[in-house]
């Protein structure tokens, strides 16, 4: 990953956020019986048909891929939910709406490969485009305060996507600001002043001859 390899890098690309998003548990109904799965992550199962259990995304996807299994969206994926969240991101300009971590990512996977689970589908997915939306609205509104006094900034509840576009402009920007007010840049700069303007030394005047 991009992220991790490269200790100057900050930015992971869409497919790795995915690719950590999948982690997260979600709930399936099997239509099938099958033995617990144990995994270098954790045991998942036994397996019953029309009996609700959790297991990773990736899991989930892989067992929606062969008919194996419903998946349920979680609750915050619901019309009213969503609805509550984007005029809650509306009334309010500073502050943002707790939502999980992943959120745009798992949205996204379910949308690709679960769509026939998901309830008023083209509602939700226009649900999560506005509140995406409005939330990087005020992340661009909250970053025009940064400045050379900017000590830190304070951006509550971003989620995955958003801290990978917002972090490596606000670390480059604290960092140019803080070499720009380092003592040794103010020095060099006032050494190279008086190097380029020497004080005018003219000599001892002459009498004018008569």
């Amino acid at each position: 990953m991009a992220g991790l390899s490269d200790p100057n890098g900050s930015e992971f690309s869409a497919a790795e956020l995915e690719f950590l998003a999948e982690d997260e548990m979600i709930e399936i109904v099997p239509n099938m019986k099958m033995d617990p799965l144990n995994l270098i992550s954790g045991d998942f199962g036994p397996f019953h048909p029309q009996i609700a259990t959790q297991v990773p995304l990736w899991l989930a996807v892989a067992l929606k891929k062969r008919g194996k299994c419903t998946i349920r969206p979680p609750e915050w994926m619901s019309v009213e939910k969503l609805t509550q969240v984007l005029e809650a991101e509306r009334d309010s300009q500073k502050s943002f709406q707790p939502l999980p971590f992943h959120y745009v990512e798992i949205s996204r996977i379910l949308f690709d490969h679960a769509r026939d689970d998901i309830s008023d589908f083209y509602m939700v997915r226009s649900l999560i485009e506005d509140i995406k939306d409005v939330r990087f609205h005020k992340i661009g509104t909250g970053l025009e305060v940064i400045s050379q006094r900017t000590a830190a900034l304070k951006l509550e509840h971003l989620t995955a996507m958003e801290v990978n576009i917002v972090r490596p402009f606000v670390v480059g920007a604290l960092q140019t600001f803080y070499k720009l007010d380092s003592p040794e840049i103010t020095q060099e700069s006032d050494t190279r002043t008086n190097r380029q303007f020497p004080a005018a030394n003219h000599g001892p005047r002459r009498q004018l001859k008569r």
